[in-house]
């Protein structure tokens, strides 16, 4: 059993996270040079003057070392979230439910949910340069939204009741109502189109990313029980 996660685990997180690096490199890195520029100074935003939206980015992979260091960061990051997810693949199988590339799709929309959506709801991607609350306050409220989600997604896939329902809408409230860390004042130089652009394409990303790994983790799970089953 051991040796089945942490196969199925290995190489999900490997595909997922390399196609997911890539991902962010073509649509979210350039996000995040851009707004890099304003916030040393190099460009100059005042709201009412116009300032070109298309400066001059480095390319993809001008930094081989920076970019490089990146995808193997991403590929080890969902490695780690892949090894989690067929943990809980081989405890869902074990109750009866079928593991594969298919139910894998909608393991990868509660991931996305669980580490994306629920804290992005109320604590949004931030880039950098704009006002943000204290570090250690949004790790703590950023981890606990993550916990109540994450038990929420389960409820709501295996409670199969009306009472884990209800448990999990409350679990999925509760930190939006607490409220999460806020900052004293708004300030910060970087236009605000650009941090809607990352946060939307920090979601969507975050999205393709997780559906990816549910499907190649439920496929490699369904494939690496099939092997043992061929060799007793």
């Amino acid at each position: 059993m051991f040796s089945r996660i942490l196969t199925s685990g290995l190489f999900a997180g490997a595909a997922a996270g390399l196609i997911t690096a890539l991902l962010q490199l073509y649509f979210v890195q350039p996000v995040l040079l851009h707004a890099e520029l304003y916030e040393g100074g190099e460009l100059v935003h005042f709201g009412a003057e116009a300032v070109s939206a298309h400066p001059d980015l480095p390319g993809l992979f001008a930094d081989p070392v920076r970019d490089g260091l990146s995808v193997i960061f991403t590929m080890l990051t969902y490695t780690g979230y892949a090894l989690v997810m067929v943990a809980l693949m081989s405890v869902a199988e074990r109750q009866g439910h079928a593991i594969n590339a298919r139910s894998g799709l909608l393991w990868g929309v509660a991931g996305f949910v669980t580490f994306h959506f629920a804290p992005g709801l109320s604590l949004a991607p931030e880039v950098p340069g704009v006002a943000a609350a204290d570090v250690g306050l949004r790790q703590i409220w950023w981890t606990a939204t993550v916990a109540t989600a994450g038990v929420a997604m389960w409820l709501i896939a295996f409670g199969g009741n009306m009472v884990s329902y209800l448990i999990a809408a409350l679990l999925l409230l509760a930190p939006h109502v607490i409220g999460a860390p806020e900052p004293e004042s708004f300030s910060g130089p970087v236009p605000t189109e650009i941090g809607a652009l990352f946060a939307a394409r920090a979601f969507g990303v975050g999205m393709a990313a997780w559906v990816l790994l549910g499907a190649f983790a439920g496929h490699f799970w369904q494939t690496e029980g099939k092997r043992s089953l061929a060799a007793a």
